[in-house]
C-alpha cells in the first residue's frame, strides 16, 4: 500500500534531492507526517510549531486541492500522487467580443498583422481589439522579457513596463529583451527601444520606479491587463490585491531553477493569488532566482505562456488559464495542470472580504520590496563584520578565527575565499562537530542573505561568536578584489 509524493524544486534539497519519493497510504496528514518524519529538514517548512500544514503549501490528491476535498483527513488510497505545491513567489477584456473596436489598421498594418487577419479567431475585429487593448507588465526581466517581445509583434497597441534596474551583464543569460549594447542602461530604455525597433506602431509607456501601495491603483487602472514579471512575494500580492480591488485579470508566471508555474488571477471570474497561497513564507524560506539560479531559457518558455494568455484575453478567444495553474517542469519536459477554486473565506475576493485598500506589503511579508540591497550603508551589526574588517583579518592570519562558506559545492568552484571552509547551509545540523563554540565564525554566502540565516542558526546552537560578513562575496569582489569573479 504505497503513494507516490511528488517534492517540488525547493523542497528536493531537504529530502536527498528526489523529485519524488514513496509513502504509505492513508490520511494527507498521516502520510505528510510520515514524509517529515523520515526527513526532518522537511518539517518546518511543511508544519508550523503548531503542528499544521503551512498556509503557504498547497497539496493536490490528483489535480485536486484537497483543501476543497476534506482536508488533511482526506485519505490518499493505494497508488495515488500526492504533489505538493509550496509558493516560489477567458473572455474579452474591456471589449466585446462582438463589438466594434474604433480604431483601424493601415497599409502596412495589415501587412504585419496578415498571419492574424487570414485566422478566423483573430481576424480584422481581434486585430483591432489588439491594437485598442493595452497590458501592463510588471519587470522587465526574465519573464517580462518574452512576453514584452511577442506582445510587441502581435502589435498590442499599447505596452505599459514598469522596472526600476539597469542592465547587467548577469541579466543576458535569460533577459532576451536586452543586449551588450544596453549594459548599464536603464531596464526600460532598453527595453523600449527593443520593442520599437520589433513594432514601430504601438505605444510603449514605462514608470521607472518601485510599485508600492501608493501608486499601483493610479498606475493600473489605465491597463486592461496586468502581467506580473516580479520576483518577490511583497510585489506579488501587491499585484494581486491591486487587480482584485480594480477587477483587472492579473496573468501570472513564476520560475525556479527547472520549474515554472502560470495561471490568469481574475477575481470576478475566479480565485485570485490569495486564494491560492493566503499567506507568505517566512523570509528565507524559498529561495530567490539570484539564490537558486534559474535555467536561462526556462522564462522563455513561462513568459510567453504569459503573452499568449494575455493575447486571448484581449481578442476574447479560447479558454484562459483561470481557475487552473499550469507548472512546467524543464527538466522532465513535461507540463501538469492543477485546478484551482475560489476559496470563499479569502480576505479580498471571498464571501464577506476584510480587505477593502492596499496594505504594508513589506510588513504582510517580513521582507522588503527590494530585496537584498548590496549598497545599504546602515551600520554593521554586532552579529555582522564588514569585508574590509574580514581583509584585515585574513592579512593577520585569521587567529583564533574559522572562515564558514555555506554556500553549495557548484558556487564554491565559481569563487572562494582563501582558507575557507565549505558546509552548505542545509548540512550545518549535521556537521556542527566540525566547528568550535570557542572561535569567531565568519560566515559568508554570495550576497549575505543564507549567510546571515547561518549565523542566526548556530547562535541558537550556541555558537555565540558567530558573525555574517555582510554583502558576501559579491561585497568582497566590489569592495576588495574586482578581479573576483561574480555570478
Amino acid at each position: 500500500m504505497s503513494v507516490m509524493i511528488r517534492i517540488p524544486t525547493p523542497l528536493r534539497p531537504y529530502v536527498g534531492g528526489s523529485k519524488q519519493v514513496d509513502g504509505q497510504a492513508g490520511t494527507v496528514e498521516g502520510v505528510l507526517a510520515a514524509l517529515a518524519q523520515q526527513y526532518p529538514d522537511l518539517q518546518r517548512h511543511l508544519f508550523s510549531e503548531q503542528g499544521k500544514l503551512r498556509s503557504f503549501v498547497n497539496v493536490y490528491l490528483g489535480d485536486e486541492d484537497v483543501r476543497y476535498l476534506k482536508g488533511t483527513e482526506t485519505v490518499v488510497p493505494d497508488g495515488a500522487t500526492l504533489s505538493i505545491v509550496p509558493s516560489v513567489a477567458g473572455g474579452a477584456v474591456g471589449h466585446s467580443h462582438n463589438g466594434v473596436v474604433d480604431v483601424t489598421l493601415s497599409n502596412e498594418e495589415i501587412r504585419r498583422y496578415s498571419r492574424h487577419l487570414i485566422m478566423p479567431e483573430v481576424g480584422m475585429g481581434g486585430q483591432k481589439r489588439l491594437k485598442s487593448g493595452s497590458v501592463l507588465l510588471v519587470g522587465a526581466g526574465g519573464l517580462g522579457s518574452p512576453a514584452a517581445m511577442y506582445l510587441a509583434a502581435a502589435g498590442v497597441g499599447r505596452i505599459g513596463i514598469m522596472d526600476f534596474d539597469v542592465v547587467d551583464e548577469s541579466n543576458l543569460q535569460r533577459q532576451i529583451i536586452h543586449g551588450m549594447s544596453t549594459l548599464g542602461k536603464s531596464k526600460l530604455e532598453s527595453a523600449r527601444a527593443r520593442i520599437h525597433d520589433i513594432n514601430p506602431f504601438i505605444q510603449v509607456d514605462t514608470y521607472e520606479e518601485l510599485l508600492t501601495s501608493e501608486n499601483a491603483t493610479r498606475i493600473f487602472a489605465d491597463y486592461d491587463v496586468i502581467a506580473d514579471g516580479t520576483d518577490n512575494f511583497p510585489t506579488r500580492y501587491l499585484v494581486n490585491d491591486a487587480c482584485v480591488l480594480l477587477g483587472k485579470p492579473n496573468v501570472y508566471g513564476s520560475i525556479f531553477r527547472f520549474e515554472g508555474q502560470a495561471s490568469v488571477f481574475w477575481a470576478e471570474r475566479g480565485p485570485c493569488y490569495r486564494c491560492l497561497y493566503p499567506e507568505p513564507p517566512p523570509p528565507g524560506l524559498v529561495p530567490s532566482c539570484a539564490e537558486g539560479g534559474v535555467l536561462g531559457v526556462l522564462p522563455g518558455v513561462i513568459g510567453v505562456i504569459q503573452a499568449t494568455e494575455v493575447v486571448k484575453l484581449l481578442i476574447g478567444e479560447g479558454e484562459s488559464l483561470v481557475g487552473r495553474l499550469l507548472l512546467y517542469d524543464a527538466l522532465d519536459m513535461k507540463f501538469r495542470e492543477l485546478k484551482l477554486r475560489k476559496d470563499p473565506t479569502c480576505p479580498i475576493c471571498g464571501e464577506h472580504p476584510t480587505i477593502d485598500h492596499l496594505i504594508d506589503y513589506e510588513a504582510f511579508c517580513g521582507t522588503s520590496l527590494r530585496g537584498v540591497d548590496n549598497t545599504d550603508t546602515t551600520p554593521i551589526t554586532t552579529d555582522e563584520i564588514s569585508v574590509k574588517d574580514l581583509q584585515q583579518r585574513m592579512n593577520a592570519g585569521l587567529q583564533g578565527a574559522t572562515l564558514l562558506d555555506v554556500r553549495e559545492p557548484h558556487e564554491w568552484e565559481i569563487v572562494r575565499l582563501p582558507g575557507a571552509k565549505l558546509i552548505p547551509r542545509m548540512q550545518l545540523p549535521n556537521h556542527l562537530n566540525e566547528l568550535s563554540q570557542t572561535d569567531d565564525l565568519l560566515v559568508y554566502c554570495r550576497s549575505g542573505v543564507r549567510s546571515a540565516q547561518a549565523v542566526a542558526f548556530l547562535k541558537s546552537m550556541g555558537f555565540r561568536k558567530a558573525r555574517n560578513i555582510r554583502g558576501g562575496i559579491l561585497a568582497w569582489a566590489r569592495e576588495v578584489d574586482p578581479s573576483s569573479p561574480v555570478y
